[in-house]
């Protein structure tokens, strides 16, 4: 059973999936250990301050869960009853506040709203016959924020470090239709392993979520940093120096860059949208962005460039002719995007199949419960469409 007093202790950061290799790298990176990939998680060691930073610094990283205990349970009883004897107190003030999340796995409980509202109750329980007061509920900002998953019989309870998922930067307050998820756009420029410099356009930007990642990851701004409010800041152990110096280094390892950012969207709502969560994001002055369609917009001149693009898939916003639409895209980055490679995300293969150029690279990732592919294509002057052969074969 995980203790506040302990040194190192086992941690889980969550993440979509197809993003865990990606996370394994970012988690390294800032020191921890035992490091070991799982389906849209990654386990690892560390300290308090190997935790903070997951929380401050991964751009892929969805919540950090510190696992706290393991029981078996197979009806409500004996969950109740393990509950009900772990020492809550330790953890949890008597005037505190908890939330309880649930996933299952499993047969022999059928609701996870259920299973949270007996957490609950046994919690609660505890207190009131300790202590004749109660803990009360919040599931906005708690003091005590507790994961339960289930598989089968196997009951895993976990103390959730994040609380409000990392993929709420703070920067994004207002989006446009079918919007992408922040992790998943620090993920898609991740993948793509650009150095951050040169240009970086994204000629359908939307609420411009992507060019706002893009910039972060070229400037090396920790995801984090507009959050004010983490779970651990109410744990009883919550060490604020130690906070503070890892926040002020993280400030402090923020570079200039001279690289292009530019978005264009045929919608000025959207624009607006985009220069607002730019602005709101420090980043106003970096992102260059104009009301444009997609064949009027030319490319920054004289500098190798990346292109990233999340089209319309034809579902969520729906167009017609959706497979002359992706022709369209791939006759434009062939005429004016030549010396740059081009990412495309999308959840209509048989769409991206119409780009008509030979993808180099060919990634699965999942935009919200869409699963996609995203396609890298290498660009140059006269770029050829696929040969026959290959258009018939199966991508």
């Amino acid at each position: 059973m995980y203790s506040f007093s302990q040194q190192t202790f086992n941690m889980v950061a969550t993440t979509q999936q197809y993003l865990e290799p990606i996370l394994v790298q970012e988690l390294q990176k800032l020191g921890a250990t035992d490091v070991l990939k799982h389906n849209r998680a990654v386990s690892f060691n560390g300290d308090l301050s190997v935790m903070y930073k997951a929380n401050l610094c991964t751009r892929t990283a969805l919540k950090i869960l510190v696992p706290f205990t393991k029981f078996r349970a197979r009806n409500e009883r004996d969950l109740y009853e393990e509950i009900r004897r772990i020492d809550w107190e330790n953890y949890l003030d008597v005037d505190g506040t908890l939330a309880v999340h649930t996933s299952l796995s499993t047969d022999f409980f059928n609701h996870s709203q259920f299973v949270s509202q007996k957490t609950k109750d046994a919690i609660v329980d505890r207190f009131r016959d300790k202590f004749n007061r109660r803990p009360s509920v919040d599931i906005v900002n708690p003091q005590l924020s507790i994961t339960v998953h289930i598989v089968r019989d196997e009951v895993s309870i976990s103390f959730d470090s994040s609380a409000e998922s990392l993929h709420r930067r703070g920067y994004r307050t207002e989006q446009t239709l079918a919007p992408i998820n922040e992790v998943t756009a620090a993920g898609m420029v991740m993948l793509t392993e650009w150095d951050g410099k040169g240009a970086f356009v994204d000629p359908m930007c939307g609420s411009g979520t992507i060019l706002i990642e893009a910039a972060l990851y070229a400037k090396n701004i920790a995801p984090g940093l507009f959050k004010k409010h983490f779970g651990f800041m109410h744990w009883k152990n919550f060490d604020k120096k130690l906070w503070q110096t890892l926040v002020d280094e993280a400030k402090a390892a923020i570079q200039e860059t001279d690289t292009i950012f530019m978005g264009s969207d045929k919608t000025f709502k959207a624009i607006e949208i985009a220069r607002a969560n730019a602005t709101r994001a420090g980043l106003d002055e970096d992102i260059k962005l104009s009301n444009k369609r997609f064949e009027e917009v030319k490319p920054p001149q004289g500098v190798a460039g990346l292109v990233v693009m999340n089209p319309p898939y034809g579902e969520r916003l729906p167009i017609e002719e959706i497979g002359s639409f992706y022709k369209q895209i791939g006759d434009k980055l062939k005429q004016d995007f030549d010396g740059y490679t081009a990412w495309i995300i999308s959840s209509n293969v048989d769409a991206l199949k119409k780009v008509g150029l030979a993808a180099s690279q060919r990634l699965t990732l999942f935009n919200g419960p869409l699963p996609c592919k995203y396609y890298k294509f290498e660009l140059y002057k006269g770029s050829r469409r696929k040969p026959e052969k290959e258009k018939t074969e199966k991508e």
